[in-house]
């Protein structure tokens, strides 16, 4: 039988078991190890998609704190030697550390030992739907051979060797079925329980990756901080930067400029 002819062959047996003329056989134990596949492969999917986020947010972060930094820097263009000049550069060639950091130090690692992991599992499931789509197929080529024995059954043919050929039909697409059916219910849950030994390296060392990043971007900017005066952090604390911002911003106002 020709591939489109299975195809509407199946159709028509889906829907007589819709209508309730085909019987259709229910496996309670494979729906149970398939509900729990494919929890997984939604969450496979899911990790894979925020992974590849962060990654893409951290060389976002990365670019936008270089944009900062060089305009930051445009503001003490003929200032290199007060506090707020020194912090300024400081800062800039921080960012920009930090941003070539991205590539090879968070970058690349995080796509060998996260991102390519978890897309080469994900790659799997492939396979394994397929191996379900054909389980499924073969259960309604078994639901329609035993639906055609029984109709045989209950209103014998006169052509004898109808019910003989049916019921032999009726066993090779039993045994097919039971098969696959068998082979998916025992192997499914293997699959799941392997998520775990799977994914744990790839786990670690996406903490690894951002640590490193984390404490790279702590260590910079602490050197940063170093050219603001000590009493900045207090006067922070107290409400005072506060203050002097609002200060500013009344002077800007008393501008011949403001509100022109």
């Amino acid at each position: 039988m020709s591939c489109l002819k299975k195809a509407a062959s199946r159709a028509g047996t889906t829907l007589m078991q819709k209508t309730g003329q085909v019987e259709r056989t229910v496996d309670h134990e494979f729906a149970e190890q398939e509900g729990k596949y494919r929890i997984m492969e939604k969450e496979c999917n899911n990790l894979q998609k925020d992974a590849k986020t962060y990654l893409d947010a951290m060389r976002s972060m990365a670019s936008a704190q270089t944009r900062i930094g060089e305009t930051v820097q445009l503001f003490y263009t003929a200032d290199r030697t007060s506090e707020g000049a020194m912090a300024g550069h400081a800062y800039k060639s921080a960012v920009d550390e930090l941003d070539a950091s991205v590539g090879h130090e968070l970058d690349a690692p995080f796509r060998a030992t996260v991102l390519e992991p978890v897309g080469k599992l994900n790659n799997y499931f492939s396979a394994i739907n397929a191996a379900i789509d054909k389980r499924n197929h073969k259960l309604i080529d078994y639901d329609a051979a035993r639906s055609k024995v029984r109709k045989l059954v209950e209103k014998p043919s006169d052509d004898t060797t109808k019910l003989p050929k049916a019921q032999a039909e009726h066993d090779e697409a039993r045994e097919i079925y039971d098969i696959l059916n068998d082979q998916l219910t025992s192997e499914l849950p293997m699959l799941v329980d392997l998520r775990i030994p799977y994914l744990d390296p790839s786990f670690e060392a996406m903490v690894r990756c951002q640590l490193h990043f984390a404490e790279q971007g702590y260590e910079k900017l602490a050197n940063v901080q170093r050219y603001f005066s000590d009493s900045v952090r207090d006067d922070y604390a107290n409400g005072q930067l506060d203050v002097q911002v609002e200060n500013v911003l009344a002077e800007m106002k008393e501008l011949s400029i403001y509100g022109v």
